[in-house]
């Protein structure tokens, strides 16, 4: 799709479609006022959200077809808001075979946040995960050109970027565990940063086995599919004027059967994005390529794949982590923390002075949260409320759960330094309090995503599948440094 700014006025636009904005119980104003108005006077359409109503040539206007989009609440209208509404007005245009939209941002909504959401929110809902699909017609109605009219060609340029590193991410969570293994994950990302001038390394087995990682190594050996430690580096071109490197770590398990404590049968297809937590950081890595942040970056994305073959480890195991520390393995499917505690441990061993952990860590977030909000854990207040604020100017909802050390308590082993599990009661808090006991006392937030990864459903405003949740929020947190 071709995003850019329009430069014409309202009048003057020439397009299939031109979206505007309209509010409970108040009319856009401009030279669609009038034809607007009729719309609110005979209540055929109200202003509610993501509520729409079409009128097909519009008087005076030179586009084939006015839309009003519905935004709710004028004072209640974000950014956020807007990605949603850009979304779901594509995604209802788009059947009727509308190939060019322009969006006008009217005051107080002409602002740069709101141009990039606009962009982010059409492409975003621009995206089918219909790869796989042999039918000749899916590709037939595309929208081929969305223009933002009231927005700086830096903010549709950033909107582009995010989006399009979201929709990246969205991709790698959406593939079939089969066609894409800890070895084409690994692929994918040196590709990516070849595309985008990002230093690349990848560990194999052999050299992951030298520097001792042993909780990894232990997940993997159950699969025929060898693992990977992806390690992608951005430097900024000026000197940092401070020696923070913020490092982020995702968990990148491609196929989770849960391994010999195997899952239910249900739903285990889902597990192909066990490793969207790594996908994540991937994508955050490409945008943060593009839009040069002050800070250094380093993203470590440790990849397996859990399976219960014949030499998997089993419940009782003891294996010895990166940092020196042993832990017994009691549940062989809690093997998302045993591969982040090694990258955990790396990412400091590359001079990591903050950092972020995101991954599908456990079930438990989502009978706490729902799918609504991530849970974030955190050794470090200040840091935490820093990415709290970038997610909320991002749309992205997190909640803060308890991290007390009385928990700890569930994770003592009679044979072992700890337990890799702590039990049901309170399960993604022991699940991070094991996180913790391997950062030290850096800067940390750990963020369980396995009720915000994955869409159940299709949305109005995005197809039913992965979420990319995070991108945005890492890329921001990196630019407000």
């Amino acid at each position: 799709m071709d995003i850019k700014v329009e430069g014409k006025s309202i009048a003057e636009v020439e397009a299939d479609a031109l979206l505007v904005v309209g509010f409970e119980g108040s009319a856009p104003g401009g030279p669609a006022s009038g034809l607007s108005k009729e719309l609110y006077d005979s209540g055929e359409f109200s202003g509610k959200p993501l509520e729409i109503a079409i009128l097909h040539r519009p008087a005076g206007l030179k586009v084939k077809r006015l839309v009003l989009a519905g935004a709710g609440k004028s004072g209640e209208f974000t950014a956020a808001e807007m990605r949603k509404l850009s979304g779901a007005m594509l995604r209802a245009l788009k059947p009727k075979g509308v190939r060019s939209i322009v969006i006008a941002l009217e005051e107080p909504f002409r602002s740069d946040d709101f141009a990039a959401a606009a962009v982010e929110g059409a492409l975003l809902g621009d995206m089918e995960a219909n790869r796989y699909k042999t039918d000749p017609k899916k590709n037939e109605k595309q929208v081929a050109s969305f223009a933002v009219l009231g927005g700086s060609q830096a903010a549709v340029d950033r909107g582009r970027i995010l989006a399009e590193a979201q929709n990246f991410t969205r991709d790698l969570a959406n593939e079939p565990a089969n066609l894409l293994t800890p070895t084409g994950l690994a692929e994918s990302a040196r590709k990516m940063a070849a595309d985008y001038s990002l230093e690349c390394e990848i560990l194999d087995q052999d050299r992951m086995r030298q520097l001792g990682m042993g909780a990894l190594l232990g997940v993997a050996q159950g699969s025929a599919e060898p693992p990977a430690m992806i390690i992608l580096r951005y430097k900024p071109a000026a000197k940092p004027s401070s020696k923070d490197h913020l490092g982020l770590v995702g968990k990148g398990v491609t196929f989770d059967t849960g391994g010999i404590s195997i899952k239910p049968a249900e739903h285990m297809d889902q597990m192909r994005y066990d490793m969207a937590g790594g996908a994540a950081m991937l994508g955050a890595m490409r945008a943060i390529a593009q839009l040069k942040p002050a800070i250094p970056v380093t993203a470590i994305i440790p990849t397996v794949e859990n399976m219960p073959g014949s030499r998997a480890q089993r419940p009782g195991d003891i294996v010895t982590s990166l940092s020196g520390k042993t832990v017994e393995v009691l549940n062989t499917d809690a093997e998302g923390r045993m591969i982040l505690i090694d990258a955990l441990t790396y990412a400091q061993r590359l001079g990591c002075t903050h950092l972020i952990d995101a991954a599908t860590l456990t079930g438990s977030i989502v009978v706490a949260l729902g799918f609504v909000n991530i849970g974030a854990f955190t050794n470090n207040q200040a840091f935490l409320d820093k990415l709290m604020a970038a997610a909320k100017a991002e749309g992205e909802k997190m909640w803060q759960m308890p991290i007390d050390e009385e928990y700890k308590e569930a994770l003592k082993s009679d044979f072992a330094d700890l337990h890799n599990i702590g039990g049901r009661p309170g399960g993604s808090v022991t699940a991070a309090m094991f996180l913790k006991d391997f950062v030290n006392d850096l800067p940390w937030v750990h963020l369980d995503i396995a009720g915000t990864a994955w869409l159940e459903e299709t949305k109005p405003y995005m197809a039913k599948g992965a979420s990319g949740v995070g991108v945005r929020t890492f890329v921001r947190l990196a630019q407000n440094w």
